[in-house]
């Protein structure tokens, strides 16, 4: 009994190639309402707020700060004088102890905040601490959510001389209360107490970051080692450290030098020139003088020192890690 030869067997088991083509040719047709344009919709609205609240401000000023601009007097046009509105601010002994006083009041801020933000993230980096990890992340974030007028506002009241809760607390331990916005060095402590307590969680949440770059088992083999926590910080968690302090420190410098809300709603720059920092100084000569050619001046030289400072940090201080 013989049988007829099985033919071929067809291994494609999708539609014909006929209808293969078309499918293809319809996955490649491209999104409806999806055009050449549509990314630069996207980035329309974040660039359009960069343009008006950070370029052309700083182009203004850049363009200011070589005319004598002084809005009282508007009959008198708005000539180009040159360079004589940077002369003026070179020459004029109270920016300079103003930019020093704001020199002061950063070198005295920031070795708290990194001191103190390195040992809360160690103490968050500790092994096994789970959910109150997590919730003290959340707690450090508060403060940064804080605005700079709020947290002018809350200095006012905790250093108030009559019912404020530092005189309350030194009242408690035996001490008498002092007149803390009343005296030069208490005015100057309480503002710099306050930008402590708003800007050491980010300098924590930072170092937190930091450290979780750290491998394991290059930490492990470092405890086995030695049980020297300074030694561990030293050797092995503070190559992980410099990139975070680099960023921060550059963050903070631009801040302290603009800083205008809280020390304006906690003194407004006194008693006498206690408080008096650059900032303060830069709108009093724009707002209350009317100068804002000097004024631009001044704002621009800022920006120049910042980006001085940054430079200085990141070849002082930044590493890359292998």
């Amino acid at each position: 009994m013989t049988t007829e030869a099985a033919g071929p067997v067809r291994t494609d088991v999708g539609p014909p190639r006929e209808d293969r083509s078309v499918a293809d040719a319809v996955d490649r047709r491209p999104n409806r309402g999806y055009g050449r344009w549509t990314p630069f919709w996207f980035l329309a609205p974040a660039v359009f707020t960069l343009l008006a609240i950070g370029i052309y401000p700083t182009i203004f000023a850049a363009v200011t700060s070589f005319r004598q601009y002084n809005i009282t007097r508007p009959r008198d046009g708005f000539p180009f004088v040159g360079l004589e509105n940077y002369f003026t601010v070179l020459s004029d002994d109270t920016f300079w102890a103003t930019l020093g006083l704001t020199g002061r009041f950063f070198l005295t801020v920031i070795p708290i905040q990194v001191a103190l933000g390195i040992g809360i993230a160690l103490l968050l980096h500790t092994p096994g601490l789970g959910v109150l990890r997590a919730l003290a992340r959340v707690t450090l974030v508060v403060p940064l959510a804080t605005t700079y007028a709020v947290v002018g506002l809350i200095g006012r009241l905790i250093f108030n001389r009559d019912f404020g809760v530092a005189n309350q607390a030194l009242d408690f331990i035996g001490i008498g209360g002092l007149d803390w916005l009343g005296s030069p060095a208490g005015a100057f402590a309480a503002i710099a107490m306050m930008d402590i307590w708003q800007w050491t969680p980010f300098c924590a949440l930072i170092f937190l970051a930091g450290l979780s770059m750290v491998p394991t088992e290059i930490e492990e083999a470092a405890r086995l080692e030695t049980r020297s926590k300074f030694m561990m910080l030293r050797h092995v968690q503070l190559p992980y450290l410099l990139p975070g302090l680099t960023a921060m420190l550059i963050l903070r410098s631009a801040d302290v030098l603009k800083l205008f809300d809280m020390v304006f709603v906690m003194t407004r720059g006194g008693p006498g020139a206690a408080t008096d920092l650059v900032s303060v100084y830069i709108q009093r000569v724009g707002f209350r003088v009317f100068d804002l050619g000097v004024a631009s001046a001044q704002a621009i030289l800022l920006l120049v020192l910042t980006i001085l400072l940054a430079r200085l940090y990141i070849r002082l201080l930044y590493r890359e890690i292998e």
